[in-house]
């Protein structure tokens, strides 16, 4: 198992040449994801099961500028009680402690949702996105200042947005040492880097600006902001996802996956799930290794609960949002 310490003395060698040459086969891609959208999915008693799996795997997320701490304070409960009793107690799934697996705030709610969370007597963990999201057009400076005090505030997850320039412009060793700054700042704080691939221009890109990522410390790598034209598509989460395999066959380390933007629907849910489980396997299903980064999935998940249970769909007002 390769050392951090070692990627970073072979990236601006060996690495960084076979950086240069990679090619995605575009049609290859595409023809995996058409598989993807086009396979049914499951029903009844297992559909119920891997929608209450998929509650688990969320970062519950508000990134509003209307955003205050009432509102945080609401979507830390909903976080501890994702789904009505009611319902769980109907598929004897009550006691199992299901909660999302975070929730994601902006750093200047951060105190507000560890407040919140503490009050609810729970350790969900808080996440914070950073480094002049949703642009990272801020000067380095700013960006890891606003880390490290997003840390402090009780951040103990760090949601960073890369400089996309650096990636269009072929800058990979500057990109790479972007990201460990990142790294450093977060201290012990879990780093998610968000790659905003629908402005990165090229599926080639993303594979290359997710493996440098990686090579340069990050524990999960992000599909999106969820403010870009085009967010979590499958074609990139493919790439990323093989990016992420061909990292653990060289180095033996595990690194986390979140897609993120335009997953509303519990039926996408599923989808995201399945190819997961198809690309990485059993091992990355668990909220240490996957996420999927979603304000309004939630809702809709709970609503197909709810309907697995009653046999009818429910008003908006049998399922607020909390």
């Amino acid at each position: 198992m390769f050392a951090f310490a070692n990627l970073c003395m072979y990236f601006r060698g060996t690495y960084s040449v076979w950086i240069s040459k990679i090619q995605v086969n575009h049609p290859a891609v595409l023809r995996r994801a058409e598989q993807i959208q086009a396979r049914r999915t499951v029903k009844k008693e297992w559909q119920a099961a891997w929608l209450l799996k998929a509650v688990t795997f969320i970062d519950l997320t508000t990134l509003s500028g209307d955003d205050t701490s009432s509102n945080i304070q609401r979507l830390c409960y909903k976080a501890k009680y994702p789904i009505r009793e009611d319902l769980l107690k109907a598929l004897n799934m009550h006691d199992k402690g299901i909660t999302t697996a975070a929730v994601c705030v902006y750093p200047a709610r951060v105190c507000d949702a560890v407040k919140a969370l503490k009050a609810a007597g729970c350790n969900i963990p808080v996440a914070s996105v950073a480094t002049g999201f949703p642009a990272g057009q801020t000067h380095l400076k700013t960006r890891l200042e606003e880390i490290r005090l997003a840390v402090e505030d009780g951040a103990t997850e760090i949601d960073v947005v890369i400089n996309r320039s650096l990636v269009l412009t072929g800058q990979w060793e500057a990109l790479y040492d972007e990201i460990r700054q990142f790294r450093k700042a977060c201290g012990e704080a879990h780093l998610k880097t968000i790659l905003a691939t629908g402005e990165l221009g090229s599926l080639t890109n993303v594979y290359k600006a997710s493996m440098i990522a990686m090579m340069a410390g990050s524990d999960f790598i992000k599909t999106s902001t969820g403010k870009e034209t085009v967010n979590a598509t499958f074609p990139v989460a493919i790439v990323m996802l093989r990016a992420i395999r061909d990292f653990f066959w060289k180095t033996g380390n595990k690194i986390g996956f979140k897609p993120a933007g335009g997953i509303r629907s519990a039926k996408d849910s599923l989808a995201w799930l399945s190819l997961v489980k198809e690309e990485l396997g059993d091992e990355w299903l668990k909220p240490e290794l996957f996420r999927i980064g979603a304000s309004t999935l939630l809702s809709d998940i709970e609503r197909q609960i709810y309907h697995h249970v009653t046999g009818r769909y429910a008003a908006y007002h049998d399922l607020p949002m909390s």
